[in-house]
């Protein structure tokens, strides 16, 4: 069998498997491509690690795309990554279909409810531990309360967390020049309410391209590009969308296809998908060479330590006005107690379990 067909092999199978979350899906690669494939050095995986923490994109999907180049070259990066991507934007499609469908039935509404309760739970949870992580001293306190503060007042995500990193990189690297500062200014402000396909691609474009961070920040992203500067969405889809994610297979930024399809059908679903994922593959492909140099980069470290603080302060910004519209009465501050308190007590528990407890909590207490 030639590399690129075992490498077609595997991430296929994979995406169709990877359930848990970026960490699980890395850990699986690990154990797979490490241990029993021998297909790249502990040393090696370490490295491709390293790159994805410094790049935007999703980290466990540019993990494939950096296995496959090391295992069959540029055809191993792209079938690697479009083997991984596809299963889950497939699957992703087919719920939002269902969802299209289903989500108006009067019977449906409770559970859907509760699952919209039950995924506010484990948000705020993403928030504390990689709020944990992210905010190490002073310096970072200071950037999450100017972001905090900076995003009530209705900046835009994009442009907070952009700003931050370039802020507080200058600071530590003692810039005088303040020139770099447009670049954080830089958002595709041509885009207008009315909805077109190209607008729709040009949007999660610039979020695949300056996606710093978690999975879950693409939520913080997507609240200040189609919520509060399109209007195309409203924080319930937002939250349908994460559900969505959080139940499917491989990368979380599969719901960008979720989102798509809710806006604009089939056509802004493929769109929306190409948008998101194609920044990652050019990502992977032009830095590769560049690991070990861009691993010890003061500037580039500066850099993404406050943009991972920022990230996580607008989390938590969008997270309390996600609150907001979905918590609405006592039923739904239940599902999402007890869920917040299955997330933080069960170790190990994985969130479509949560899911799936805030929907049949929903339907339950329906009838009460």
């Amino acid at each position: 069998m030639s590399r690129v067909k075992e490498v077609f092999k595997y991430f296929s199978k994979l995406g169709f498997v990877a359930f848990g979350g970026p960490a699980a899906h890395v850990a699986m690669m690990q154990d797979d491509l490490v241990e029993k494939k021998s297909w790249l050095s502990s040393e090696e995986f370490l490295d491709y690690m390293g790159i994805t923490n410094l790049i935007p994109g999703p980290n466990s999907t540019e993990m494939t795309m950096h296995c496959g180049y090391h295992r069959a070259g540029i055809k191993g990066l792209f079938v690697a990554g479009f083997s991984f991507i596809l299963p889950a934007v497939l699957i992703t499609l087919l719920v939002a279909v269902f969802f299209e469908q289903f989500s108006s039935y009067a019977w449906a509404t409770p559970i859907i409810n509760g699952i919209k309760a039950a995924v506010i739970s484990f948000i705020i949870g993403a928030v504390y531990k990689l709020g944990k992580k992210a905010v190490k001293n002073a310096s970072h306190i200071i950037i999450a309360i100017a972001v905090i503060a900076a995003s009530f007042l209705g900046v835009n995500e994009i442009i907070c967390i952009l700003t931050a990193g370039l802020i507080f990189m200058a600071f530590k690297l003692g810039f005088k020049n303040n020139y770099m500062f447009s670049f954080g200014a830089l958002p595709l402000m041509f885009l207008t309410i009315s909805y077109s396909h190209l607008k729709l691609f040009l949007v999660f474009l610039k979020v695949g391209l300056v996606l710093f961070g978690s999975g879950y920040v693409l939520f913080a992203y997507l609240d200040g590009e189609l919520i509060d500067s399109l209007s195309w969405i409203d924080h319930d889809d937002l939250v349908e969308a994460i559900a969505i994610g959080q139940m499917t297979p491989g990368p979380v930024l599969s719901t960008a296809t979720f989102i798509g399809y809710k806006v604009g059908g089939f056509g802004g679903a493929a769109l929306a998908t190409l948008g998101i994922f194609i920044p990652s593959f050019f990502y992977v492909w032009g830095l590769n060479r560049f690991i070990h140099k861009m691993r010890g980069n003061k500037t580039l470290s500066y850099f993404l330590q406050a943009v991972n603080v920022a990230a996580v302060a607008v989390m938590l910004v969008v997270c309390l006005k996600m609150g907001q519209s979905i918590l609405i009465d006592w039923k739904t501050w239940l599902i999402c107690g007890l869920s917040f308190a299955a997330y933080f007590g069960i170790k190990g528990l994985n969130t479509i379990w949560i899911i799936a407890g805030g929907a049949l909590l929903g339907f339950v207490l329906s009838s009460v």
